[in-house]
This record gives C-alpha cells, sequence and structure tokens, in this order.
C-alpha cells in the first residue's frame, strides 16, 4: 500500500480478488441439475452483492469499452439484475401466507413461472461465466460453498407476539391518509393497466414506449413510499395481528410493492442490455450472446402478464378495502351550499365536484330531500341538476368526508370555476389538483 493508502497490486491481482465470491457462487450453482431448493434468498444475496462489486470494478476499469472484458462485464451486470428480480420474487413466495390475499391460486402459478424462468437463466449463465473467466485467465476459488451456507429464510417457529398495536387519533388520520392516497395511486396506474394477457408482439409495441424502467420505478417509488408511511404512522408490529382490513390493505400494496421490484429489474436489462438501440458492432454480438442464455421474449412475458397484469390486478382488488378503510375512519360533515349561477348542474361543475370527492376518495352524497346521489359520479350530479331545475332549488346539501366538503365549498364560493355564462374561470390555488 502507498503512502496515499491506494493498494497498489495489479489489476489482474485485483480482478481475481473482486471476482472471487461470484465466481465462487457461480461454481456452486454450477454443481447442481435443477434450481429447486438451492436459489434462497441469502444465495440471491450473495449473488447481489458480489456482481456489483465485480460490475463496479469493471466499469470503473473502462470494461464498457474494452472488447476483451466487456462480456464479462456483462454477464455481471445481468447476474445482478436477475438476482435482484429473483430476490423479490421469493421475498412474495415467503410472504404469502401472511399477506392474507384472496384467490391467489393462479398469482402463485405465475409467480413459480417467473421464478423457474429466473432462476433457469442464472443456471445456464453460470458455466458460461466460468468459461469466461477462465478465458481471462482468472483463477477459480480453490474453496466451496454447501448448501448449509446458503439456509432458507423460513423456520418453524415464530417468536411470541407481545407487542400490541393500540388505534389512536392519529392512527385514524394516518389511516385515512394512506387509503385515500393508495386509491390515487390505483387511478394513476390505470393508464398503463391491462386485464388480459398480451401476445409477444403486443408487447413488443408496448415496451418500452408505454411500459418502462422510467415509469415503473417511478410508481415502484411511490408505492414504498405508502409502506414506509404506513409501517411508521399505522402499524408497527407487523401482520400477523391487529386490525385484519388495515392488514389487508397493506398486502395490497405491499405485494405491488414486490412486483414492481421485479418489473423495474427485469426492464432495466431489457432496455439496457438487449433492446436494440443501434448499437455498435461489438455490442451486437455480446448481446446476441446474452439472447442466447436470457430469452427476451420470455424476459417480456413474465414482466408484462405477470408483472404488470397481477399490479393491476392487486391495485384494483384493493380499490373495495381502501374506500372501506376510509368511510369507517373519515371525519363526517354536511355543507349547504348554492347552485351554479345560472346553469346549475351542467358538465363543468358537476365534473369538478365528482373530481373533488374522488381526489380524496371518501363517500360524499348530494341531498335533495329524501333524495340522495352520490357525489363521485357526474352522471349522478347532472340526474339531481335536472330535479333541481325542475324544482326551482337555490341551495343544496352535501354530506360525507369533511375533507371533500371542504373544497366544494371552496369551489361554490367561486361558482365552481364559471361565469354566469357558463365560461370557465380560474380555480383558487387550494384547487389546483382539479387543472
Amino acid at each position: 500500500m502507498n503512502i496515499d493508502g491506494v493498494c497498489d497490486i495489479s489489476f489482474e491481482d485485483k480482478v481475481r480478488v473482486y471476482s472471487h465470491d461470484y465466481l465462487k457462487t457461480c461454481v456452486y450453482i454450477g454443481s447442481f441439475d435443477k434450481p429447486e431448493y438451492i436459489f434462497t434468498k441469502k444465495l440471491y444475496s450473495n449473488l447481489i452483492a458480489s456482481s456489483q462489486l465485480l460490475e463496479d470494478f469493471l466499469d470503473f476499469h473502462g470494461a464498457k469499452n474494452n472488447k476483451n472484458w466487456y462480456f464479462y462485464r456483462e454477464l455481471a451486470a445481468a447476474v445482478r439484475h436477475l438476482s435482484l428480480g429473483g430476490y423479490s420474487q421469493k421475498h412474495i413466495s415467503n410472504r404469502m401466507t401472511f399477506y392474507d390475499l384472496p384467490e391467489t391460486e393462479n398469482f402463485k402459478t405465475e409467480g413459480d413461472v417467473t421464478n423457474r424462468f429466473i432462476t433457469q437463466t442464472i443456471m445456464n449463465m453460470a458455466p458460461v461465466i466460468l468459461k469466461e473467466a477462465n478465458r481471462l485467465e482468472i483463477p477459480l476459488p480453490e474453496d466451496k460453498y454447501y448448501m448449509a451456507d446458503f439456509p432458507g429464510i423460513t423456520t418453524g417457529s415464530v417468536l411470541d407476539f407481545d407487542i400490541d398495536d393500540e388505534e389512536t387519533d392519529h392512527h385514524r388520520k394516518n389511516i385515512v391518509k394512506i387509503a385515500s392516497e393508495f386509491l390515487g395511486i390505483a387511478d394513476n396506474f390505470d393508464e398503463l393497466g391491462f386485464y388480459e394477457p398480451y401476445k409477444i408482439s403486443e408487447i413488443m409495441e408496448i415496451v418500452p414506449e408505454k411500459v418502462n424502467e422510467v415509469e415503473i420505478r417511478r410508481f415502484e417509488m411511490v408505492v414504498h413510499n405508502l409502506q414506509s408511511s404506513f409501517d411508521s404512522y399505522v402499524i408497527h408490529g407487523g401482520y400477523r395481528f391487529g386490525n385484519r382490513k388495515h392488514k389487508q390493505l397493506r398486502s395490497h400494496f405491499s405485494v405491488v410493492f414486490h412486483i414492481l421490484q421485479i418489473m423495474g429489474r427485469l426492464l432495466h436489462f431489457y432496455e439496457r442490455h438487449l433492446y436494440e438501440t443501434g448499437y455498435k458492432t461489438r455490442h451486437k454480438k455480446v448481446r446476441s450472446r446474452l439472447e442466447q442464455l436470457i430469452d427476451p421474449e420470455v424476459l417480456l412475458d413474465r414482466t408484462i402478464n405477470y408483472g404488470l397484469y397481477y399490479t393491476c390486478h392487486f391495485l384494483s382488488r384493493g380499490k373495495k378495502i381502501a374506500g372501506d378503510i376510509l368511510n369507517e375512519n373519515i371525519e363526517r360533515s354536511s355543507i349547504k351550499v348554492g347552485i351554479p349561477v345560472k346553469l346549475g348542474f351542467h358538465a363543468r361543475p358537476s365534473l369538478l365536484v365528482s373530481k373533488i370527492v374522488r381526489y380524496y376518495g371518501g363517500q360524499v352524497e348530494l341531498c335533495i330531500g329524501e333524495d340522495r346521489f352520490d357525489a363521485g359520479s357526474v352522471l349522478d350530479i347532472q340526474w339531481a341538476g335536472g330535479k333541481i331545475h325542475k324544482e326551482n332549488i337555490k341551495e343544496v346539501v352535501f354530506e360525507g368526508d369533511a375533507r371533500a366538503l371542504d373544497d366544494i365549498a371552496i369551489l361554490a364560493g367561486v361558482n365552481y370555476g364559471e361565469d354566469t355564462m357558463g365560461k370557465g374561470t380560474s380555480l383558487p390555488a387550494e384547487l389546483s389538483y382539479l387543472k
């Protein structure tokens, strides 16, 4: 080591050090004929850490621009991203008992298919990685891993549950906020959503133009923030006890979070390493070699027909639970406001009122005498508008979610965002989300 604290051994010696655990794990994987039982979370963790260290080391030394080292570098990247996806899939499998999700038989089956694709692909890669290391004259480790080094995470025993989750007014306020945010995420994701499997030709049309790593990772971050808020401010004690409906809501966005993690990793690898974007000749040759090990069509099928499909599925299923939780916990109130002057509840004001209600997610009704109309429905409000016009009513009552009522009162105060001729006017800053 020199006086600056920098280890001055050669690149060849360092690449041996940085390849050691990575190659040792590949030797271990290559000693099995089938992937069953060997791909535990601990094995994935080892692959993730060792491949990332090696990839970073090679990138620092310019391997992406070197014909001799480029393929070895790309194999490390492939192992890292597949292992990250496999780790998340394994986490889902381990937690299924605790998620308490209904009708998951098909989801489990498709998850097993995804898991087999990832594990078999890594197994196919292991001997190729060892062969490439041999070509580069990187010595293989003499010591070996054994199955005992990579035990599964689950055991037959569970620690005593002796810390209770107590509900408070603060707890109620936070669960309302989280349920509302879940409904907002589900509505926003509808733009990417689909509810039937795609053919590979259809998948090619939407990836990466519509569904890509950037979009998926954006949703992943939002859902992760939601889960963090839930665990920090609603339930500290995990899955097993407490309010079952709250736990079920968490299960819906937790499983979505981990599915999005899988999608993000597979899309990143596809877009960065397999998608044709005008590569140099050397890059094309390496991409062709990777395609022989990692089938792009199967990767995309798992990404879309498993990942995207079940993200949409669980977000959709979670809406009812989130809605029930909202309506059980929201502060309820009522307001009396005037109707839009002079045109009443035609399209524009009806749409703005319904947007406010849907934004918060809680139940709000427009009340005219004994008749009650869903204020989250444009059609219902316009039906009410007909009765209002017919009976020459000047004021109406809204009842329900106090948060939405506050904003409806603000909207009514500016004549529902239009002048007396029905032309749109500026909305107050508090209602900027309606634009």
